[in-house]
């Protein structure tokens, strides 16, 4: 139904003046080259799950050398958004963009070398679901390198973090390190690592809040309207305090599929 898209382009243009343009999540190229640190796309053929607009399937090409990007999402507004910008960067040869339903991957079993996401799995609940269905799509020795937005334990979420979770009304379904861990073992992976990167979002947080609510609050408002902007700010309010109690933490997610 319109409008009932998480990511409507209000959302989409105000994320993006945020963190970069075709940026959903923070952290812009720097944290991409961190996610897959290490692993080599050179060639290579990449599974971008929860593409967004696009930014990031660019940057897998020009900056990284992928040989090509296919990417998925589930709504109509971030699909458009990332297909015209491949488009307007001539690389509509190299980038694929395809709305998919929530389940399993509409492709093949061993199709891809490298299987990426960047803070967009929080949206789906069945984390063990998910790596199997990415061990499943990877070629032997492909990687999966991933970024998330965890929980730091298997129980109730604090009240403070039920606050943020409602706040940021996103259909967040976060899991805790512990449990990302034996999903990926289970699913068959190896050399499993988690990063976790709390303490640099923690401060990060703290500067995005005071861009929002400080002196350029007006100019915020002026393009996005003052009821929005006050969402934001109360979003903020209530992630920051969980991320510096460490409850909220961001963790990359690295492991490879036998050979």
């Amino acid at each position: 139904m319109p409008g009932d898209d998480l990511y409507d382009q209000i959302h989409i243009d105000f994320l993006e003046e945020l963190w970069g343009e075709g940026y959903l999540s923070p952290g812009g190229p720097d944290e991409v080259a961190r996610v897959i640190e290490a692993v080599d796309l050179a060639g290579k053929h990449v599974l971008d799950i929860g593409c967004g607009s696009g930014a990031i399937a660019l940057e897998l090409v020009r900056s990284h050398g992928a040989g090509h990007v296919t990417g998925i999402d589930v709504e109509d507004p971030v699909c458009r958004a990332a297909r015209e910008r491949a488009e307007a960067a001539e690389l509509a040869d190299k980038i694929t963009i395809k709305k998919v339903t929530p389940g399993p991957f509409p492709f093949a079993d061993a199709t891809f070398d490298v299987v990426f996401s960047k803070d967009s799995i929080i949206h789906i609940p069945d984390k063990e679901a998910l790596t199997k269905e990415a061990f499943r799509v990877l070629k032997p020795g492909g990687m999966f390198a991933a970024s998330d937005w965890l929980i730091s334990h298997d129980g109730a979420p604090s009240r403070e973090m039920a606050d943020y979770i409602a706040a940021e009304a996103l259909d967040f379904a976060m899991a805790s390190p512990a449990r990302y861990g034996v999903a990926m073992r289970d699913a068959g992976f190896e050399d499993v690592e988690l990063v976790n990167r709390n303490r640099w979002y923690a401060g990060v947080s703290v500067d995005e809040l005071e861009q929002l609510s400080g002196a350029r609050r007006g100019a915020w408002e002026a393009r996005y309207g003052a009821d929005f902007i006050a969402e934001q700010i109360a979003t903020w309010q209530a992630m920051v305090p969980v991320l510096q109690s460490g409850e909220h933490c961001p963790h990359h997610i690295r492991g490879r599929k036998p050979v």
